[in-house]
Protein backbone atom coordinates (compact mmCIF):
# COMPACT_ATOMS: atom_id res chain seq x y z
CA UNK A 1 0.00 0.00 0.00
CA UNK A 2 1.18 3.38 -1.00
CA UNK A 3 2.38 6.12 1.54
CA UNK A 4 0.09 9.09 2.81
CA UNK A 5 1.47 11.80 0.95
CA UNK A 6 4.09 14.28 3.31
CA UNK A 7 3.71 17.83 3.73
CA UNK A 8 6.07 19.66 1.10
CA UNK A 9 5.83 16.82 -1.68
CA UNK A 10 4.10 16.82 -4.59
CA UNK A 11 0.86 14.33 -3.90
CA UNK A 12 -0.18 11.82 -6.39
CA UNK A 13 -2.18 13.36 -9.54
CA UNK A 14 -5.33 11.84 -10.55
CA UNK A 15 -8.13 12.39 -12.93
CA UNK A 16 -11.65 11.42 -11.64
CA UNK A 17 -15.29 11.13 -12.98
CA UNK A 18 -17.46 14.21 -11.24
CA UNK A 19 -20.53 15.69 -10.79
CA UNK A 20 -21.72 19.04 -9.70
CA UNK A 21 -25.24 20.50 -9.21
CA UNK A 22 -25.12 24.11 -10.79
CA UNK A 23 -29.06 25.08 -10.16
CA UNK A 24 -31.12 22.10 -11.67
CA UNK A 25 -28.60 20.59 -13.91
CA UNK A 26 -26.30 17.77 -13.01
CA UNK A 27 -22.86 18.73 -14.96
CA UNK A 28 -20.78 15.79 -15.26
CA UNK A 29 -17.11 16.17 -16.27
CA UNK A 30 -13.39 14.72 -15.72
CA UNK A 31 -11.19 16.35 -12.55
CA UNK A 32 -7.95 16.07 -13.15
CA UNK A 33 -5.44 17.38 -10.02
CA UNK A 34 -2.76 18.59 -12.23
CA UNK A 35 -4.59 20.97 -14.11
CA UNK A 36 -6.04 22.82 -11.49
CA UNK A 37 -2.48 24.02 -10.33
CA UNK A 38 -2.43 28.18 -10.19
CA UNK A 39 -4.62 27.88 -6.80
CA UNK A 40 -5.28 25.94 -3.77
CA UNK A 41 -7.32 23.32 -3.39
CA UNK A 42 -8.63 21.40 -0.75
CA UNK A 43 -9.39 17.27 -1.56
CA UNK A 44 -12.06 15.90 0.70
CA UNK A 45 -12.07 12.24 0.92
CA UNK A 46 -15.20 10.89 3.04
CA UNK A 47 -15.99 7.31 3.05
CA UNK A 48 -20.00 7.36 1.80
CA UNK A 49 -22.81 9.15 0.45
CA UNK A 50 -25.99 9.86 2.82
CA UNK A 51 -23.94 8.52 5.79
CA UNK A 52 -24.33 10.89 9.08
CA UNK A 53 -20.39 11.75 9.48
CA UNK A 54 -19.88 12.43 5.56
CA UNK A 55 -23.01 14.68 5.54
CA UNK A 56 -22.67 16.59 8.38
CA UNK A 57 -19.00 17.24 7.03
CA UNK A 58 -19.83 18.09 3.46
CA UNK A 59 -23.14 20.45 4.54
CA UNK A 60 -20.58 21.95 7.18
CA UNK A 61 -18.05 22.74 4.36
CA UNK A 62 -21.02 23.80 1.69
CA UNK A 63 -22.62 26.23 4.57
CA UNK A 64 -18.90 27.53 5.06
CA UNK A 65 -17.84 27.52 1.51
CA UNK A 66 -16.75 31.08 1.76
CA UNK A 67 -14.29 30.42 3.87
CA UNK A 68 -12.50 28.41 1.32
CA UNK A 69 -13.18 30.98 -1.99
CA UNK A 70 -12.39 34.12 -0.24
CA UNK A 71 -8.61 32.07 -0.47
CA UNK A 72 -9.32 31.51 -4.26
CA UNK A 73 -9.21 27.36 -2.90
CA UNK A 74 -11.67 25.03 -4.47
CA UNK A 75 -13.19 21.96 -2.71
CA UNK A 76 -13.33 18.64 -4.31
CA UNK A 77 -15.11 15.69 -2.07
CA UNK A 78 -14.19 12.41 -2.76
CA UNK A 79 -15.62 9.06 -2.50
CA UNK A 80 -16.35 5.37 -3.68
CA UNK A 81 -20.01 5.97 -4.69
CA UNK A 82 -20.43 6.35 -8.40
CA UNK A 83 -21.88 9.72 -9.89
CA UNK A 84 -25.40 8.85 -9.68
CA UNK A 85 -25.34 8.25 -6.00
CA UNK A 86 -23.30 11.38 -5.77
CA UNK A 87 -25.51 13.53 -7.95
CA UNK A 88 -28.70 12.35 -5.46
CA UNK A 89 -26.19 13.55 -2.53
CA UNK A 90 -25.56 16.61 -4.12
CA UNK A 91 -29.23 17.37 -4.76
CA UNK A 92 -30.37 16.25 -1.87
CA UNK A 93 -27.93 18.67 0.63
CA UNK A 94 -27.63 21.12 -1.67
CA UNK A 95 -23.47 20.71 -1.92
CA UNK A 96 -22.01 23.42 -3.66
CA UNK A 97 -18.89 21.56 -5.07
CA UNK A 98 -18.03 18.66 -7.15
CA UNK A 99 -18.47 15.21 -5.66
CA UNK A 100 -16.07 13.02 -7.93
CA UNK A 101 -16.37 8.93 -7.69
CA UNK A 102 -13.21 6.85 -6.89
CA UNK A 103 -14.89 3.26 -7.56
CA UNK A 104 -12.04 0.45 -6.73
CA UNK A 105 -10.39 3.37 -4.43
CA UNK A 106 -7.10 3.75 -7.07
CA UNK A 107 -6.68 7.09 -5.98
CA UNK A 108 -7.49 6.22 -2.08
CA UNK A 109 -4.92 3.88 -2.49
CA UNK A 110 -2.48 6.13 -4.27
CA UNK A 111 -2.79 8.05 -0.83
CA UNK A 112 -2.65 5.58 1.56
CA UNK A 113 -5.53 6.15 2.88
CA UNK A 114 -7.69 2.79 2.48
CA UNK A 115 -8.89 0.29 5.27
CA UNK A 116 -8.04 -2.47 3.88
CA UNK A 117 -11.87 -4.02 2.32
CA UNK A 118 -13.33 -1.48 4.72
CA UNK A 119 -13.57 1.66 2.58
CA UNK A 120 -11.20 4.44 3.29
CA UNK A 121 -10.11 6.87 5.95
CA UNK A 122 -11.60 10.35 6.36
CA UNK A 123 -8.64 12.96 5.06
CA UNK A 124 -8.46 15.92 3.74
CA UNK A 125 -5.51 17.04 1.83
CA UNK A 126 -4.96 21.45 1.56
CA UNK A 127 -2.69 21.49 -1.58
CA UNK A 128 -1.04 25.10 -2.62
CA UNK A 129 -1.14 26.87 -5.91
CA UNK A 130 1.78 25.01 -6.99
CA UNK A 131 0.65 21.54 -6.92
CA UNK A 132 2.62 20.79 -2.70
CA UNK A 133 0.62 19.22 -0.26
CA UNK A 134 0.63 22.39 2.59
CA UNK A 135 -1.32 20.15 5.16
CA UNK A 136 -2.93 17.18 5.83
CA UNK A 137 -5.89 15.76 8.46
CA UNK A 138 -6.33 11.61 8.35
CA UNK A 139 -8.06 10.27 10.85
CA UNK A 140 -8.04 6.48 12.09
CA UNK A 141 -11.27 5.39 12.08
CA UNK A 142 -13.34 8.47 11.05
CA UNK A 143 -15.97 10.17 13.30
CA UNK A 144 -14.42 13.12 13.38
CA UNK A 145 -13.46 16.10 10.84
CA UNK A 146 -12.02 19.01 10.20
CA UNK A 147 -14.16 22.30 10.44
CA UNK A 148 -14.23 24.59 7.38
CA UNK A 149 -12.84 27.24 9.94
CA UNK A 150 -9.96 24.85 11.12
CA UNK A 151 -9.38 24.12 6.97
CA UNK A 152 -9.20 27.87 6.18
CA UNK A 153 -6.82 28.78 9.02
CA UNK A 154 -4.91 26.47 6.97
CA UNK A 155 -5.70 28.52 3.50
CA UNK A 156 -4.93 32.13 5.41
CA UNK A 157 -1.06 30.09 6.13
CA UNK A 158 -0.79 29.61 2.45
CA UNK A 159 -1.87 32.99 1.80
CA UNK A 160 0.36 34.42 4.38
CA UNK A 161 3.89 32.64 3.08
CA UNK A 162 3.25 33.79 -0.57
Amino acid sequence: MAKIPQTGQIPPDFTLPGIEISGDEAVQGEYTLSRHRGKPIVLAFYPGDNTAVCTRQLCSYTSGLENFTGFGATVWAISPQGLASHEQFARKYGLAFPLLSDEGLTVSREYGITLGGAGLRRSVFVIDSGGVLRWKHVTLVGLTFPTAQAVSAQLADLRAAS
